[in-house]
């Protein structure tokens, strides 16, 4: 009994022992700790691991002297030293680890955040820094790493906006060769590939370089053509750049420095700055992160001189907020229940370590629910408004643009995501982000390397001694434009002469040599040339070279130098004056529907008018003289009869109106007849080539042939390739049904040089194309721009006349005063007036005959009664014989016999007789009515 009772107890205490244990875990869960520890690792030798160190140690003190933040509870932070390297970096995130940390700020580079990403993801430890950049350490791969100031990503656009502006096509990148370095270069490929430019050279350079290696590299830069330099690195190996490229001569006039904001990190903690460094700098942009000038940064700046000697960086501003930032996702996450416990990792068991107690690497429990807290924080600190994306980056990307003149920086304009480059403040365009266009992208005035402020062009030739290799075509014919001497082997022409007079026009040396490209039988084809250089087997080509849709695809080319569209060009005769040149006016068509018309018409008058004119009755043999008198005499307004209904004038005046207009294109065509003489051709351009079925010449080698089929349509069997202009003369001459062909397709340089001593062939039609020719070069070269600008000065200075009359004027045809035969008038073009005029004329007999036809039922009743054979004999022949009456005669019938029924029957309204229907106005007008 007494032992059973002992074991009761003891059963006893141990229930309540495991009440009093839950109840003060219990106790535990709602209890805020003391202190909360927290890490960074830092590089402290470099600049801005000395800021950063103090920024953060000025930040835990601050937060703990603010009871409303933590509500009594204290941050302590330990600092590590990564010292540059990845293994000690990782060392020293795990001895964080064994702290009990749970948060590590840093590191400062993005290659130690890589690694360190690991470890922090391992035991859910939240990772953040102010320093690493790099575009890769994404929400997806390390997503307990958070970045608490911009992307690279941000920086790269602002460059590729700012190269863009000032038109620039490529750059050459300066980069650390690392994660840092390759990751952010690559950002910036994409955005300058995003605004039509790109990067023409990547220069790295790798880790811990001395001055030889950045000399061996920047030698290789100056042989480049780029002069726009972009420089990616840190801030210890940035200004030893700057500095060995200074002693290459490389930041003289004409180069172009853009570095990202690591420059201005080191201004702005190192002013004032030492002469042989400010010397350095001269003229190079560089960028810094915008933070608006706010009541808490001018006290903080305050502040910030009592702890240091060193000046006040945007990193030292983003430093400072992260650890509010952390402490008021800790506030948050107390709120919730949370708190500060570990637990052991699993996976770690099977690992024995003799360096490291690896069983001291814990699991920070609450570290999910606390990332979230960190992720959801808005609050407003010394770098404005922190607050993050889904994607786990800060709100509002913006960067100053500076100058760096003299001692200092000088601002010349500003970069935010929402409004590109612009001379107004961010916040301004940030509130209103629907103003952005155009006119924002505007900075101010840059003083450039070498003390100018003209805009370098960018690029310059190569100086590594690299000759041009520009092909030329061999041509066997047309040789006025591209020909080779065959005793020297010279080329010269005039594709030749516009491009060298073009080369000694540009402000720099260009060392060049020309290629021959055929065999010297045949003409080469322009089109493959053009594929050789995307081939990268030329650097250029010049010649007699069509600016065609499928070789601009294939190459960049120069501004045109010379128009030339597709033409026709056929046999022609000259056209003289004959017995028979005043019918040449008119079609034989547009004669015939005249003539017509005049009949027409005058018949139609004719009937109008019978009836009440007497200048229009009489014996048949007389009204037919009259209707074809008055119907002709109407072409000179010279018709003596009158017009007396009103349906008749309409007919008349609106036929005058088309014999006005008949008659003065006849005069007008045929004063041109008489007057100028004429070319003529069955030819009449492309569209009577389409309609026919003659065979088409074109120049060998020839783009016209690939065009003619797919745009025109025309079968491949008629087109047959003319090497030689003699060639051209000869089929032309022998005809389409001799072997030789209707006409020849070419371009119109070639055709007026062929034209110039060959008088018996002429251009028909219209051009029908419109192109040019131009320089080729490979695409996105700098020298197409710089060609094309000598061209235009050509053009303006008239040089660019002078050589086209060296070369090309020589013609032995006299065409002055002669014109290309115009087109007969066809009926086509008058048949709208026709059309009127004929919808006139039968309207008003339409009109007319039923006028006729209602008077006729009035005074023949019967008629509208009768049908079948009665209507076609006798009715018919009363209805032509009462229309060919006289109208007086018929009214004078009606009142007679409206006079003879009133006197045998005296009705009010109507009266008959013989079933005739006299109406009252009929008898008051009869002669007894007043009887």
């Amino acid at each position: 009994m007494t032992k059973n009772l002992v074991w009761a107890l003891v059963v006893l205490l141990v229930i309540f022992r495991g009440y009093i244990t839950e109840g003060l875990n219990n106790a535990s869960v709602s209890t805020r700790p003391d202190v909360v520890n927290i890490a960074s690792v830092l590089t402290f030798n470099t600049i801005i691991g000395k800021v950063a160190k103090i920024a953060l140690q000025a930040a835990i003190d601050d937060v703990n002297a603010d009871p409303t933040i933590l509500s009594g509870t204290k941050l302590k932070i330990t600092f590590h030293d990564s010292n540059y390297s990845a293994f000690m970096s990782m060392m020293e995130a795990l001895q964080v680890m064994e702290t009990d940390s749970v948060a590590l700020i840093g590191p400062q580079s993005s290659v130690l955040a890589h690694v360190i990403s690991h470890v922090a993801n391992e035991l859910q430890v939240p990772l953040l820094s102010f320093t690493a950049t790099d575009p890769t350490l994404s929400a997806l791969q390390y997503p307990f790493f958070v970045r608490t100031t911009h992307s690279d990503l941000y920086q790269m656009a602002a460059i590729s906006d700012i190269v863009r502006y000032y038109e620039w096509r490529q750059v050459i990148a300066i980069y650390i060769d690392d994660d840092h370095g390759r990751n952010g270069i690559i950002s910036l490929g994409d955005q300058l590939a995003a605004r039509g430019c790109k990067i023409s050279h990547k220069a790295p350079i790798k880790p811990m370089a001395t001055k030889t290696d950045i000399s061996d590299v920047l030698v290789q830069v100056a042989l480049m053509e780029s002069r726009v330099l972009v420089v990616h690195t840190y801030a210890n190996w940035g200004l030893d750049i700057l500095e060995v490229a200074k002693n290459l001569g490389m930041l003289e006039n004409g180069y172009v420095w853009i570095t990202t904001n690591w420059l201005s990190a080191v201004i702005d903690i190192s002013a004032p700055l030492p002469l042989k460094t400010v010397d350095v700098m001269q003229g190079v942009i560089t960028l810094k992160s915008y933070i608006k000038d706010s009541n808490l940064t001018k006290k903080f700046a305050s502040e910030w001189r009592n702890l240091t000697t060193f000046g006040l960086s945007t990193n030292c501003l983003y430093a400072y907020d992260t650890v509010y930032l952390l402490a008021r996702a800790l506030d948050a996450y107390f709120d919730q229940g949370g708190n500060i416990s570990f637990s052991e990792d699993l996976k770690l068991q099977g690992l024995k370590g003799e360096l490291l107690n690896l069983k001291s690497l814990s699991i920070f429990n609450g570290g999910k629910l606390f990332l979230q807290n960190i992720l959801k924080v808005k609050m407003k600190g010394l770098t404005g408004v922190m607050e993050f994306t889904s994607d786990k980056n800060l709100i509002f990307p913006a960067f100053e643009v500076l100058n760096v003149i003299g001692t200092g920086v000088r601002r010349i304009g500003y970069w935010s995501n929402s409004s590109g480059l612009s001379a107004s403040s961010p916040d301004t365009v940030y509130k209103k982000p629907s103003q952005k266009s155009s006119s924002l992208e505007v900075l101010r005035t840059v003083i450039w390397p070498g003390q100018t402020i003209q805009k370098p062009r960018g690029w310059v030739f190569p100086e590594n001694g690299k000759q041009l290799r520009i092909a030329v075509p061999n041509r066997v014919s047309f040789q006025e434009f591209v020909g080779q001497s065959k005793n020297t082997g010279t080329f010269k022409g005039y594709c030749i002469d516009v491009f060298t007079a073009a080369v000694n026009l540009l402000p720099y040396a260009v060392p060049y040599k020309f290629i021959a490209c055929g065999d010297g039988v045949k003409n080469p084809s322009n089109t493959q040339l053009v594929s050789l250089i995307n081939a990268g087997a030329y650097d250029a080509v010049i010649g007699d070279i069509a600016i065609t849709t499928k070789r601009t695809r294939l190459a960049d080319f120069s501004q045109p130098f010379i128009e030339s569209g597709l033409v026709v060009v056929a046999p022609v005769t000259r056209s003289s004056s004959s017995t028979w040149a005043f019918l040449r006016p008119f079609s034989p068509m547009m004669w015939f529907v005249s003539g017509i018309f005049f009949i027409v018409v005058g018949a139609v008058v004719w009937t109008l008018e019978h009836r009440i004119n007497d200048e229009f009755r009489g014996p048949p043999r007389k009204q037919i003289v009259t209707v074809l008198w008055f119907s002709f005499s109407t072409l000179f307004s010279s018709h003596r009869e009158n017009t007396l209904s009103t349906l008749g004038r309409m007919v008349l005046l609106l036929w005058l109106f088309v014999v006005l207009i008949i008659n003065s294109s006849y005069t007008a065509s045929l004063t041109s007849i008489l007057t100028v003489q004429k070319l003529y051709s069955p030819i009449r351009g492309i569209d009577s080539l389409m309609t026919s079925k003659d065979p088409i010449g074109y120049q060998e080698n020839s783009f016209v042939r690939n065009y003619l089929i797919a745009e025109y349509g025309i079968h491949e069997d008629r087109l047959i390739p003319l090497p030689l202009p003699e060639d051209y003369e000869k089929a032309l001459r022998a005809g389409p049904h001799n072997g030789g062909v209707a006409a020849v397709v070419d371009e119109r340089a070639y055709i007026e040089l062929f034209l110039s001593s060959r008088c018996d062939f002429s251009i028909v039609g219209q051009e029908f194309t419109k192109n040019g020719w131009g320089f080729a070069f490979p695409r996105d070269s700098p020298l197409a721009a710089d060609i094309s600008t000598a061209i235009l000065k050509l053009s303006e200075n008239g040089e660019l006349q002078r050589i086209h009359d060296k070369w090309l004027m020589r013609s032995a045809c006299s065409s002055q005063g002669t014109q290309f035969e115009v087109d007969q008038l066809e009926l086509t073009s008058f048949q709208g007036l026709f059309l009127i005029c004929g919808l006139a004329c039968f309207i008003a007999l339409l009109i007319y005959f039923a006028l006729i036809f209602r008077q006729f039922t009035k005074h023949y009743p019967s008629f509208s009664e009768s049908s079948g054979r009665s209507l076609q004999s006798g009715s018919l022949k009363r209805f032509i014989s009462f229309v060919d009456e006289k109208e007086e005669t018929v009214k004078a019938r009606s009142k007679r016999k409206c006079a003879e029924e009133s006197s045998s029957r005296m009705e009010a309204d109507d009266l008959s007789f013989n079933n005739y229907k006299c109406s009252r106005k009929d008898r008051d007008l009869s002669p007894d009515a007043s009887k």
